[in-house]
């Protein structure tokens, strides 16, 4: 017997939506169910916010259940209009294709192609929209959709009546092209499933629609909520903008840290749909983690799971351990080179020839702690400058090769917290 993934991934508070309840329940638990996720190739990464559908088609395939990752080679030339107030810049062919190749690496994370029956599919619809005979698309499919339908949504009605945010015909045929995908994908792959974000609810149902009338196919959607924090902003996002999947954009660092910085009252909503622990390990962690919130053992948790999936154990374990330095949990004469580099790339660093600055003073001014020698002066003074953790209590010391660490850097800082690297060069 099949595991019902509707009710499980309920429990987990994937479902935002979906149609006909009691059938698809029941159609989970008679046989393998193949599901789809379109992803958007308009750019070389995926981002922490489209984890949920990632971790969707995840849970479908640990559940015995079969997962299509669809790539829109096609629609992303013309771009899903929902949500948006202007058309999308059209990207080169060659550009979108390198897209899909670094998507589906990212995917191959997170869903095995290669477990025999229920393995993960991975298509681009550009397979079949770049074979569209417009006239025939028109007779076989357009015929399906009236316009009222269409222009009803509200997206396209606020662009409609506002002459500044005019929609254009190319955007307009996008919800026939992703009920297009539908149907197909039921004709080749078995397909009756649709996921996708709470902002896909009106084109699954189109897509439903169309499998059923074009082809008879019994088919169902299925949608997950727009993740928020619990400050009511969209999830996924830093200062510096979204937190990607790809360390080109995101460094693993940054991406460590995002994990170690989400509050408290997320932790739970993140632990059932980012990780595929059972909700009583769950429940069981945190009463563990609320025992000692300041430690933030949960997050550190989270951190390590979702770096290690994302970008393998080394590499987790490298920013585990600059993140031990940087908040005082490992002491930086401790720190192995491979640490110090990482650090390097995170923190203020700057390269100084010891020959020209060796002294203290124009050390914390060369690498930025201090303003001034006088204000060097001033806080080694009151005990508040130090050198590779230690206090420096002689503003005339020298620095010589034993000081450095892993025979390559100094840190300097004034107070506590603003970490500096001196990278020795000579």
């Amino acid at each position: 017997m099949y595991k019902n993934a509707l009710k499980i991934m309920r429990e987990r508070g994937f479902v935002e939506w979906s149609s006909h309840d009691e059938e698809l329940s029941k159609h989970f638990e008679e046989k393998m169910v193949t599901g789809y996720v379109g992803f958007d190739p308009t750019a070389d990464s995926l981002h922490v916010g489209n984890l949920v559908a990632i971790m969707g088609l995840a849970w479908l395939q640990r559940l015995g259940h079969r997962p299509v990752a669809l790539c829109g080679g096609g629609t992303g030339r013309i771009g899903d209009p929902s949500g948006k107030t202007a058309e999308r810049q059209l990207l080169p062919e060659e550009t979108i294709e390198h897209n899909v190749s670094c998507i589906k690496s990212q995917l191959e994370h997170f869903l095995d192609f290669n477990c025999g029956e229920n393995s993960a599919i991975l298509k681009n619809n550009n397979e079949w929209l770049s074979r569209l005979n417009y006239i025939e698309f028109l007779r076989d499919i357009g015929k399906f959709f009236s316009v009222s339908f269409l222009v009803n949504r509200e997206y396209v009605r606020s662009r409609v009546t506002d002459p500044d945010k005019s929609i254009t015909y190319t955007e307009l045929s996008y919800i026939l092209l992703q009920a297009y995908d539908f149907n197909q994908l039921y004709n080749d792959h078995g397909v009756t499933l649709q996921m996708g974000g709470n902002d896909q609810q009106v084109n699954i149902i189109a897509g439903i629609d169309l499998a059923r009338k074009k082809s008879g196919g019994s088919c169902y959607g299925m949608t997950f909520p727009l993740l928020l924090n619990s400050q009511g902003q969209k999830f996924g996002k830093s200062e510096g903008g979204a937190v990607y999947l790809s360390a080109k954009r995101t460094s693993v660092y940054k991406f460590y840290q995002f994990w170690i910085n989400v509050d408290d009252n997320d932790l739970e909503k993140l632990y059932k749909l980012f990780t595929f622990r059972e909700i009583d390990e769950i429940k069981e962690l945190l009463a563990r983690h609320a025992e000692a919130p300041h430690k933030r053992m949960a997050q550190k948790e989270l951190a390590w799971e979702m770096t290690c999936r994302v970008h393998g154990e080394e590499a987790a374990g490298r920013v585990r351990n600059a993140s031990a330095v940087l908040f005082g949990e490992t002491r930086i004469t401790e720190a192995p080179l491979e640490v110090l580099d990482t650090l390097a790339a995170e923190i203020p660093t700057v390269e100084v020839a010891l020959a020209e600055a060796n002294g203290v003073l124009d050390l914390l001014v060369a690498s930025g702690a201090a303003d001034s020698r006088g204000t060097a002066k001033k806080k080694i003074k009151e005990g508040g400058a130090y050198l590779n953790g230690a206090k420096i209590t002689d503003q005339s010391k020298t620095v010589t090769d034993d000081d450095l660490l892993c025979g390559k850097y100094l840190q300097m800082n004034i107070g506590k917290k603003d970490f500096r690297l001196v990278k020795a060069i000579r």
